[in-house]
């Protein structure tokens, strides 16, 4: 990450409720003018879940909706074509909402492991069972990308285009804990350095860009993220524990900015903007670190995906993680 990189205070993660893309699209482009993203619609079937989106997105690979999930075929089939035709629809959706825009916009994708550990070979285990299909997949997944964020620039050339890789299942990777076809075992551990090395490639693709790592699970582990070129790390702040505060003591200091999930994922009353980031003010006192660097080094979000939220609650969220931002600019303290 290059020293005078600065993301805007707020933005979402990713999906919404719904599956009017035109609706969505205003959402993003509304509650956030200075870092909007390009919304998900899972509620629209399979195509449009985070995994359909990005399996879309691949290379000399495709994939098909089976009973057990997603797994790879010989030829792009309905589903592929039903996933691209989707991704068209938000992507023209976003461009009438973001004519004459200049500033940051944030663009998801499942990142390599998390893939890995969801979409099944032709034996039914999935990708992850092979080092081998690991490598291919991950290769796909890099060129699908960078022919997907050519896509996004030339649509909206004002663009300054963030990359999010959603690893949730990143952590199961590390430790063994993805279960195998049959669910009487589990895969084993993928060593860290390979999982490292993995993520590198696809960060790389985003060349001169920055790249946001989002991993709702607990433990994220910083600094390998770090290490593997992630400018910034997104997390469910709420799942912290102060087992994680050298890790994320190192990376402020590195200068790796943190996207805090501060606001619930499905409806729930709102505290006011203030407390939403109390924890945060109560972390960076526990740190020693100066209050002044708040807003430089945090971005508010939800606290995962709003998919599962009513519309209303999706857009009181959006607007209040923006709300939240400002209280941490304006009383850092």
């Amino acid at each position: 990450m290059t020293a005078d990189l600065r993301f805007a205070p707020a933005t979402g993660i990713g999906s919404l409720p719904g599956g009017d893309a035109r609706e969505a699209a205003r959402t993003a482009t509304g509650s956030f003018e200075d870092f909007p993203f390009l919304p998900e619609l899972p509620a629209r079937g399979p195509g449009a879940d985070m995994i359909g989106r990005t399996a879309g997105m691949l290379v000399e690979l495709y994939a098909r909706v089976e009973p057990s999930g997603w797994r790879i075929g010989d030829r792009p089939g309905r589903d592929t074509k039903r996933a691209r035709s989707w991704l068209g629809e938000d992507l023209d959706a976003l461009e009438e909402f973001t004519q004459g825009y200049e500033g940051q916009l944030k663009v998801q994708a499942v990142g390599p492991w998390t893939l890995a550990a969801t979409l099944e070979l032709r034996n039914g285990e999935v990708a992850l069972s092979d080092p081998g299909a690991c490598r291919d997949l991950a290769g796909s997944l890099a060129e699908g990308l960078r022919l997907h964020l050519e896509e996004v620039r030339r649509r909206i050339p004002g663009a300054q285009i963030v990359l999010q890789l959603d690893e949730p299942s990143l952590i199961g990777v590390l430790r063994g804990q993805v279960r195998s076809a049959s669910g009487y075992r589990t895969h084993r551990a993928v060593d860290r350095q390979v999982v490292e090395a993995g993520l590198r490639d696809v960060v790389g693709v985003h060349a001169g860009g920055p790249v946001v790592v989002h991993s709702c699970a607990p433990d994220v582990p910083f600094a390998l993220l770090r290490r593997a070129g992630a400018a910034a790390v997104s997390f469910d702040f709420a799942l912290l524990t102060e087992r994680d505060d050298d890790a994320i003591g190192e990376a402020v200091e590195g200068g790796t900015r943190l996207f805090a999930g501060v606001v619930p994922g499905t409806d729930t009353a709102l505290s006011d903007p203030a407390g939403s980031v109390m924890g945060v003010r109560t972390l960076w006192r526990r740190l020693g670190l100066h209050p002044g660097l708040l807003a430089e080094a945090v971005t508010v979000t939800p606290s995962c995906g709003l998919a599962g939220a009513s519309p209303e609650y999706a857009r009181k969220a959006l607007a209040h993680c923006a709300q939240a931002a400002r209280s941490l600019a304006d009383n850092p303290e």
